[in-house]
């Protein structure tokens, strides 16, 4: 999962974007309103965090441009002020949530991961193609009675590649989605870890899952 951090002060940003990487998160910071917002507007994130006071153009401002712009992925606001009326004017502009500065990173974390999971709250938080199982919420997977162990970035991957079941993947797509746009789209990071993965989840004996399409990038599924 993608998230755009749009924060101002240079320690929190880096603590924050250190932390969410930690968690498995491909972080992209921006130090500005209107750097935030061209993130914003010229990538497809899973989720923005946005601090309300920014130089250049304020949280509010970016979150209603990004809303007029028809995204509608989750968008967390930061802020120092507690003030009701500022919590009502950002969610009446399309934030998800707001949180008071200072703040625990334990419940940001949480708070993401609400958000992340609330378009497949009909599914659950359990996610199963064959006898697959992955657990959005524990992390842990499994393949029929063996448990896998996964690294975060594999996990992550695992995670989009199955929610997105019988779908084409490009490479491009999975940069945009597990990745930040930092990573070098020349290397050969993703497909080191698609040949880890596979190696993990599609043992001999059972029916393969992941699997190459030629000429585009990957389908998990039944069928290539």
């Amino acid at each position: 999962m993608r998230i755009l951090l749009v924060e101002d002060e240079q320690q929190i940003a880096d603590f924050l974007a250190m932390s969410l990487h930690a968690e498995g998160f491909g972080v992209d910071v921006a130090p500005n309103g209107r750097k935030g917002l061209e993130l914003a507007l010229s990538n497809a994130y899973d989720l923005m965090i946005l601090d309300n006071k920014l130089p250049g153009k304020n949280g509010l401002d970016i979150c209603k441009e990004v809303r007029n712009h028809g995204k509608t992925c989750p968008i967390i606001m930061l802020s120092v002020l507690s003030d009701t009326n500022m919590k009502v004017a950002c969610l009446d502009a399309g934030a998800d949530d707001y949180l008071i500065k200072p703040f625990s990173l334990q419940e940001l974390v949480s708070r993401i991961r609400a958000l992340l999971r609330r378009p497949k709250r009909i599914a659950g938080e359990i996610l199963a193609v064959d006898d697959l199982v992955l657990d959005t919420v524990a992390r842990t997977v499994r393949r029929g009675k063996k448990d896998i162990r996964l690294t975060r970035k594999e996990f992550g991957l695992l995670e989009y590649l199955m929610k997105h079941e019988d779908t084409a993947i490009t490479r491009g797509m999975i940069i945009e989605h597990v990745w930040d746009k930092d990573t070098d789209p020349y290397s050969n990071t993703i497909e080191s870890h698609i040949v880890t993965l596979r190696k993990k989840i599609d043992p001999e004996k059972r029916r393969r899952l992941l699997h190459t399409v030629p000429g585009v990038g990957y389908k998990f599924g039944f069928n290539p």
